[in-house]
């Protein structure tokens, strides 16, 4: 006897009246108020997520997008049905975008599972969306595709390529050190947006588009056309009429997100420079899936596996010279002895396949042969020892090599209010050679884990010339952003990790080459104070607050809420 077929269309997830014939019959009663024929009722049914806001410019072309994804569904036989969900716009989410990207995946899982979809485009651009979105769609289970808002253009300032927001920190670090005046920081910050779409180096947003790519969840080329131009529209439509062959051919997430596409989305997040935020945001991923990730051997992986995108704030060049270099394909060609190419992607072809069809190579500058790296080893190493037993990031390619072997006398800010408070003081007792220590900004610290580790240069030194120092907290970097800071220190201070304990004056000693972040203080002073000063763990009474505070997990685990992990663990990634 064979198995009935899943519900599908209009008949998924019928709303409970204790009749489902009736619940079918109300349904396309009121959505045929917008319209609809019982002929379009029966096609596939896509859902798109329109992440479009004002207060999000990142999404400032959704209206576009969303018309070339309707387009595309339709010429495929498809039924197009946007639904809303959250936005988060970057800079504009207090206290962090961070805060809310969990809530943005449940969002998306909860809209998924409710709502009568074959399959789901995922229109996501800015930082916390992309991870949101395939965080929820996975959990949720459905054929899912993700299409990327695309990159800004760059602007010119004075005779001189500048665009977000790599050149935003420069730029204003000028401002700090009194290199520029008023005037001129004012006529930048005219310059550095030039038009809708995400930041145009390769920070996180960048970084996650290489990295859905990668995973298999776009379309081929899918990454890095602008925002602005008429290929992401291309993309857009295409992304659509790949929609509808996914609901056709019923090609669940999880076929596409395995651990062989997670380990090339590590290998492609080491080999661009990215962000430091894509493996939390992996992690949480992988959460998902049941996956964990293994740090050490990510690690291991980073040795091997060279930089060879030539793009700000590790290399020079921005997001729009990447695509006309040739994109990811580009890049994936490179990388091929690395990869898993039996990899299958949404297309319903492998990996390999795909590339096997992708334009040829051409002479460019922006992506490296692997004979010619701009970095020799991956953009981020994993650093442990006392200060950080679960372990502490680091993004090398875009680090000081004369800081990576350092020892420095700590100089220890207890939060942001006490940073704010005292970095530019005249009274502030610094050295260039000290170590800026911050403390709880930790995923319940602050809460959130704000971009808040690129502690900027006390302002005396920024005015002596100073352009970077060894910088460590247990919080997160903007992926724009460049220094020798490490980042994610596990566990937090805010919950009693060894951060909590330094001390003004401490030695502090970092190492890349051994991957060692060490606190030179014993383990019997360090439970010392421990036991002079316990740690009271944040709360909150209500709400979202306190929901976020009572089940996030730590930077190693993902920053996700306990309960939306796999509720079991199938395995460990990468195999390296």
């Amino acid at each position: 006897m064979t198995k009935p077929e899943d519900p599908a269309g209009m008949r998924k997830g019928l709303v409970n009246y204790g009749d489902a014939g009736f619940s079918l019959f109300l349904r396309k009663a009121f959505i045929k108020g917008s319209g609809l024929t019982d002929n379009a009722l029966e096609r596939p049914v896509i859902g798109i997520t329109d992440t479009g806001s004002g207060y999000n410019p990142c999404h400032g072309n959704m209206p576009q997008l969303l018309e070339a994804v309707q387009r595309g569904i339709m010429l495929a036989g498809g039924l197009p049905v946007k639904f809303p969900t959250i936005s988060i716009g970057e800079s504009f989410a207090a206290p962090t975008s961070m805060y809310l990207r969990n809530l943005m995946s449940m969002d998306t899982e909860e809209m998924l599972r409710a709502q009568p979809m074959d399959a789901v485009v995922l229109i996501g651009g800015c930082d916390k969306t992309v991870p949101a979105q395939l965080m929820g769609a996975a959990s949720a289970g459905l054929p899912a595709i993700q299409l990327i808002t695309g990159s800004m253009l760059t602007g010119s300032h004075r005779g001189e390529t500048v665009g977000a927001c790599t050149d935003c920190r420069r730029y204003w670090g000028k401002f700090r050190a009194e290199e520029i005046d008023a005037q001129e920081i004012a006529d930048v910050n005219n310059q550095l947006v030039p038009s809708v779409g995400t930041c145009s180096v390769m920070g996180t947003a960048s970084t996650m588009a290489c990295i859905a790519e990668a995973l298999g969840m776009t379309v081929p080329g899918g990454a890095s056309p602008p925002a602005v131009t008429s290929a992401r529209m291309r993309v857009a439509e295409q992304t659509g009429t790949v929609a509808v062959q996914i609901a056709k051919n019923r090609l669940t997430i999880d076929k596409v997100l395995t651990e062989k596409s997670l380990e090339n989305a590590m290998r492609v997040l080491l080999a661009i420079g990215g962000s430091t935020n894509a493996i939390v945001h992996l992690t949480a991923i992988a959460g998902r899936l049941g996956f964990e990730v293994d740090l050490q051997a990510l690690d291991r992986m980073g040795r091997e596996t060279p930089v060879l995108v030539d793009l700000k704030p590790s290399g020079a060049h921005y997001m729009e010279h990447f695509d006309a270099a040739g994109g990811m394909p580009a890049l994936l060609r490179e990388l091929k002895p690395l990869l898993h190419l039996d990899a299958l992607t949404v297309t319903g072809r492998t990996l390999g396949e795909e590339l096997e069809r992708a334009a040829p190579p051409f002479k460019q500058d922006v992506i490296r042969p692997r004979t010619d790296p701009i970095y020799p080893q991956g953009g981020i190493a994993v650093l442990r020892g006392n200060l950080a037993p679960g372990g502490a990031i680091i993004k090398q390619s875009a680090a000081d090599p004369k800081l990576m072997e350092h020892e420095g006398r700590a100089v220890v800010f207890e939060g942001l209010e006490d940073l704010a408070e005292r970095i530019d003081s005249e009274d502030l007792d610094v050295k260039p050679e000290d170590i800026l220590v911050l403390k709880n900004i930790g995923p319940k610290g602050a809460p959130g884990m704000p971009e808040a580790g690129y502690i900027p240069l006390p302002r005396k030194l920024a005015r002596q010339g100073v352009k970077d120092m060894v910088r460590i907290s247990d919080g997160r970097m903007s992926g724009t952003a460049f220094g020798t800071i490490v980042l994610h220190v596990t566990p937090e201070s805010a919950i009693g990790g060894p951060l909590a304990h330094v001390r003004n004056g401490d030695r502090i000693r970092l190492s890349v080459e051994q991957r060692e972040i060490a606190l030179l203080v014993t383990d019997e002073e360090l439970a010392r104070r421990a036991k002079e000063q316990p740690v009271t763990e944040p709360r909150a009474e209500r709400g979202y607050r306190k929901l976020f505070l009572t089940t996030v997990t730590q930077a190693d685990k993902g920053v996700d809420f306990d309960f939306l992990a796999a509720p079991e663990m199938r395995g460990r990634v990468p195999k390296a």
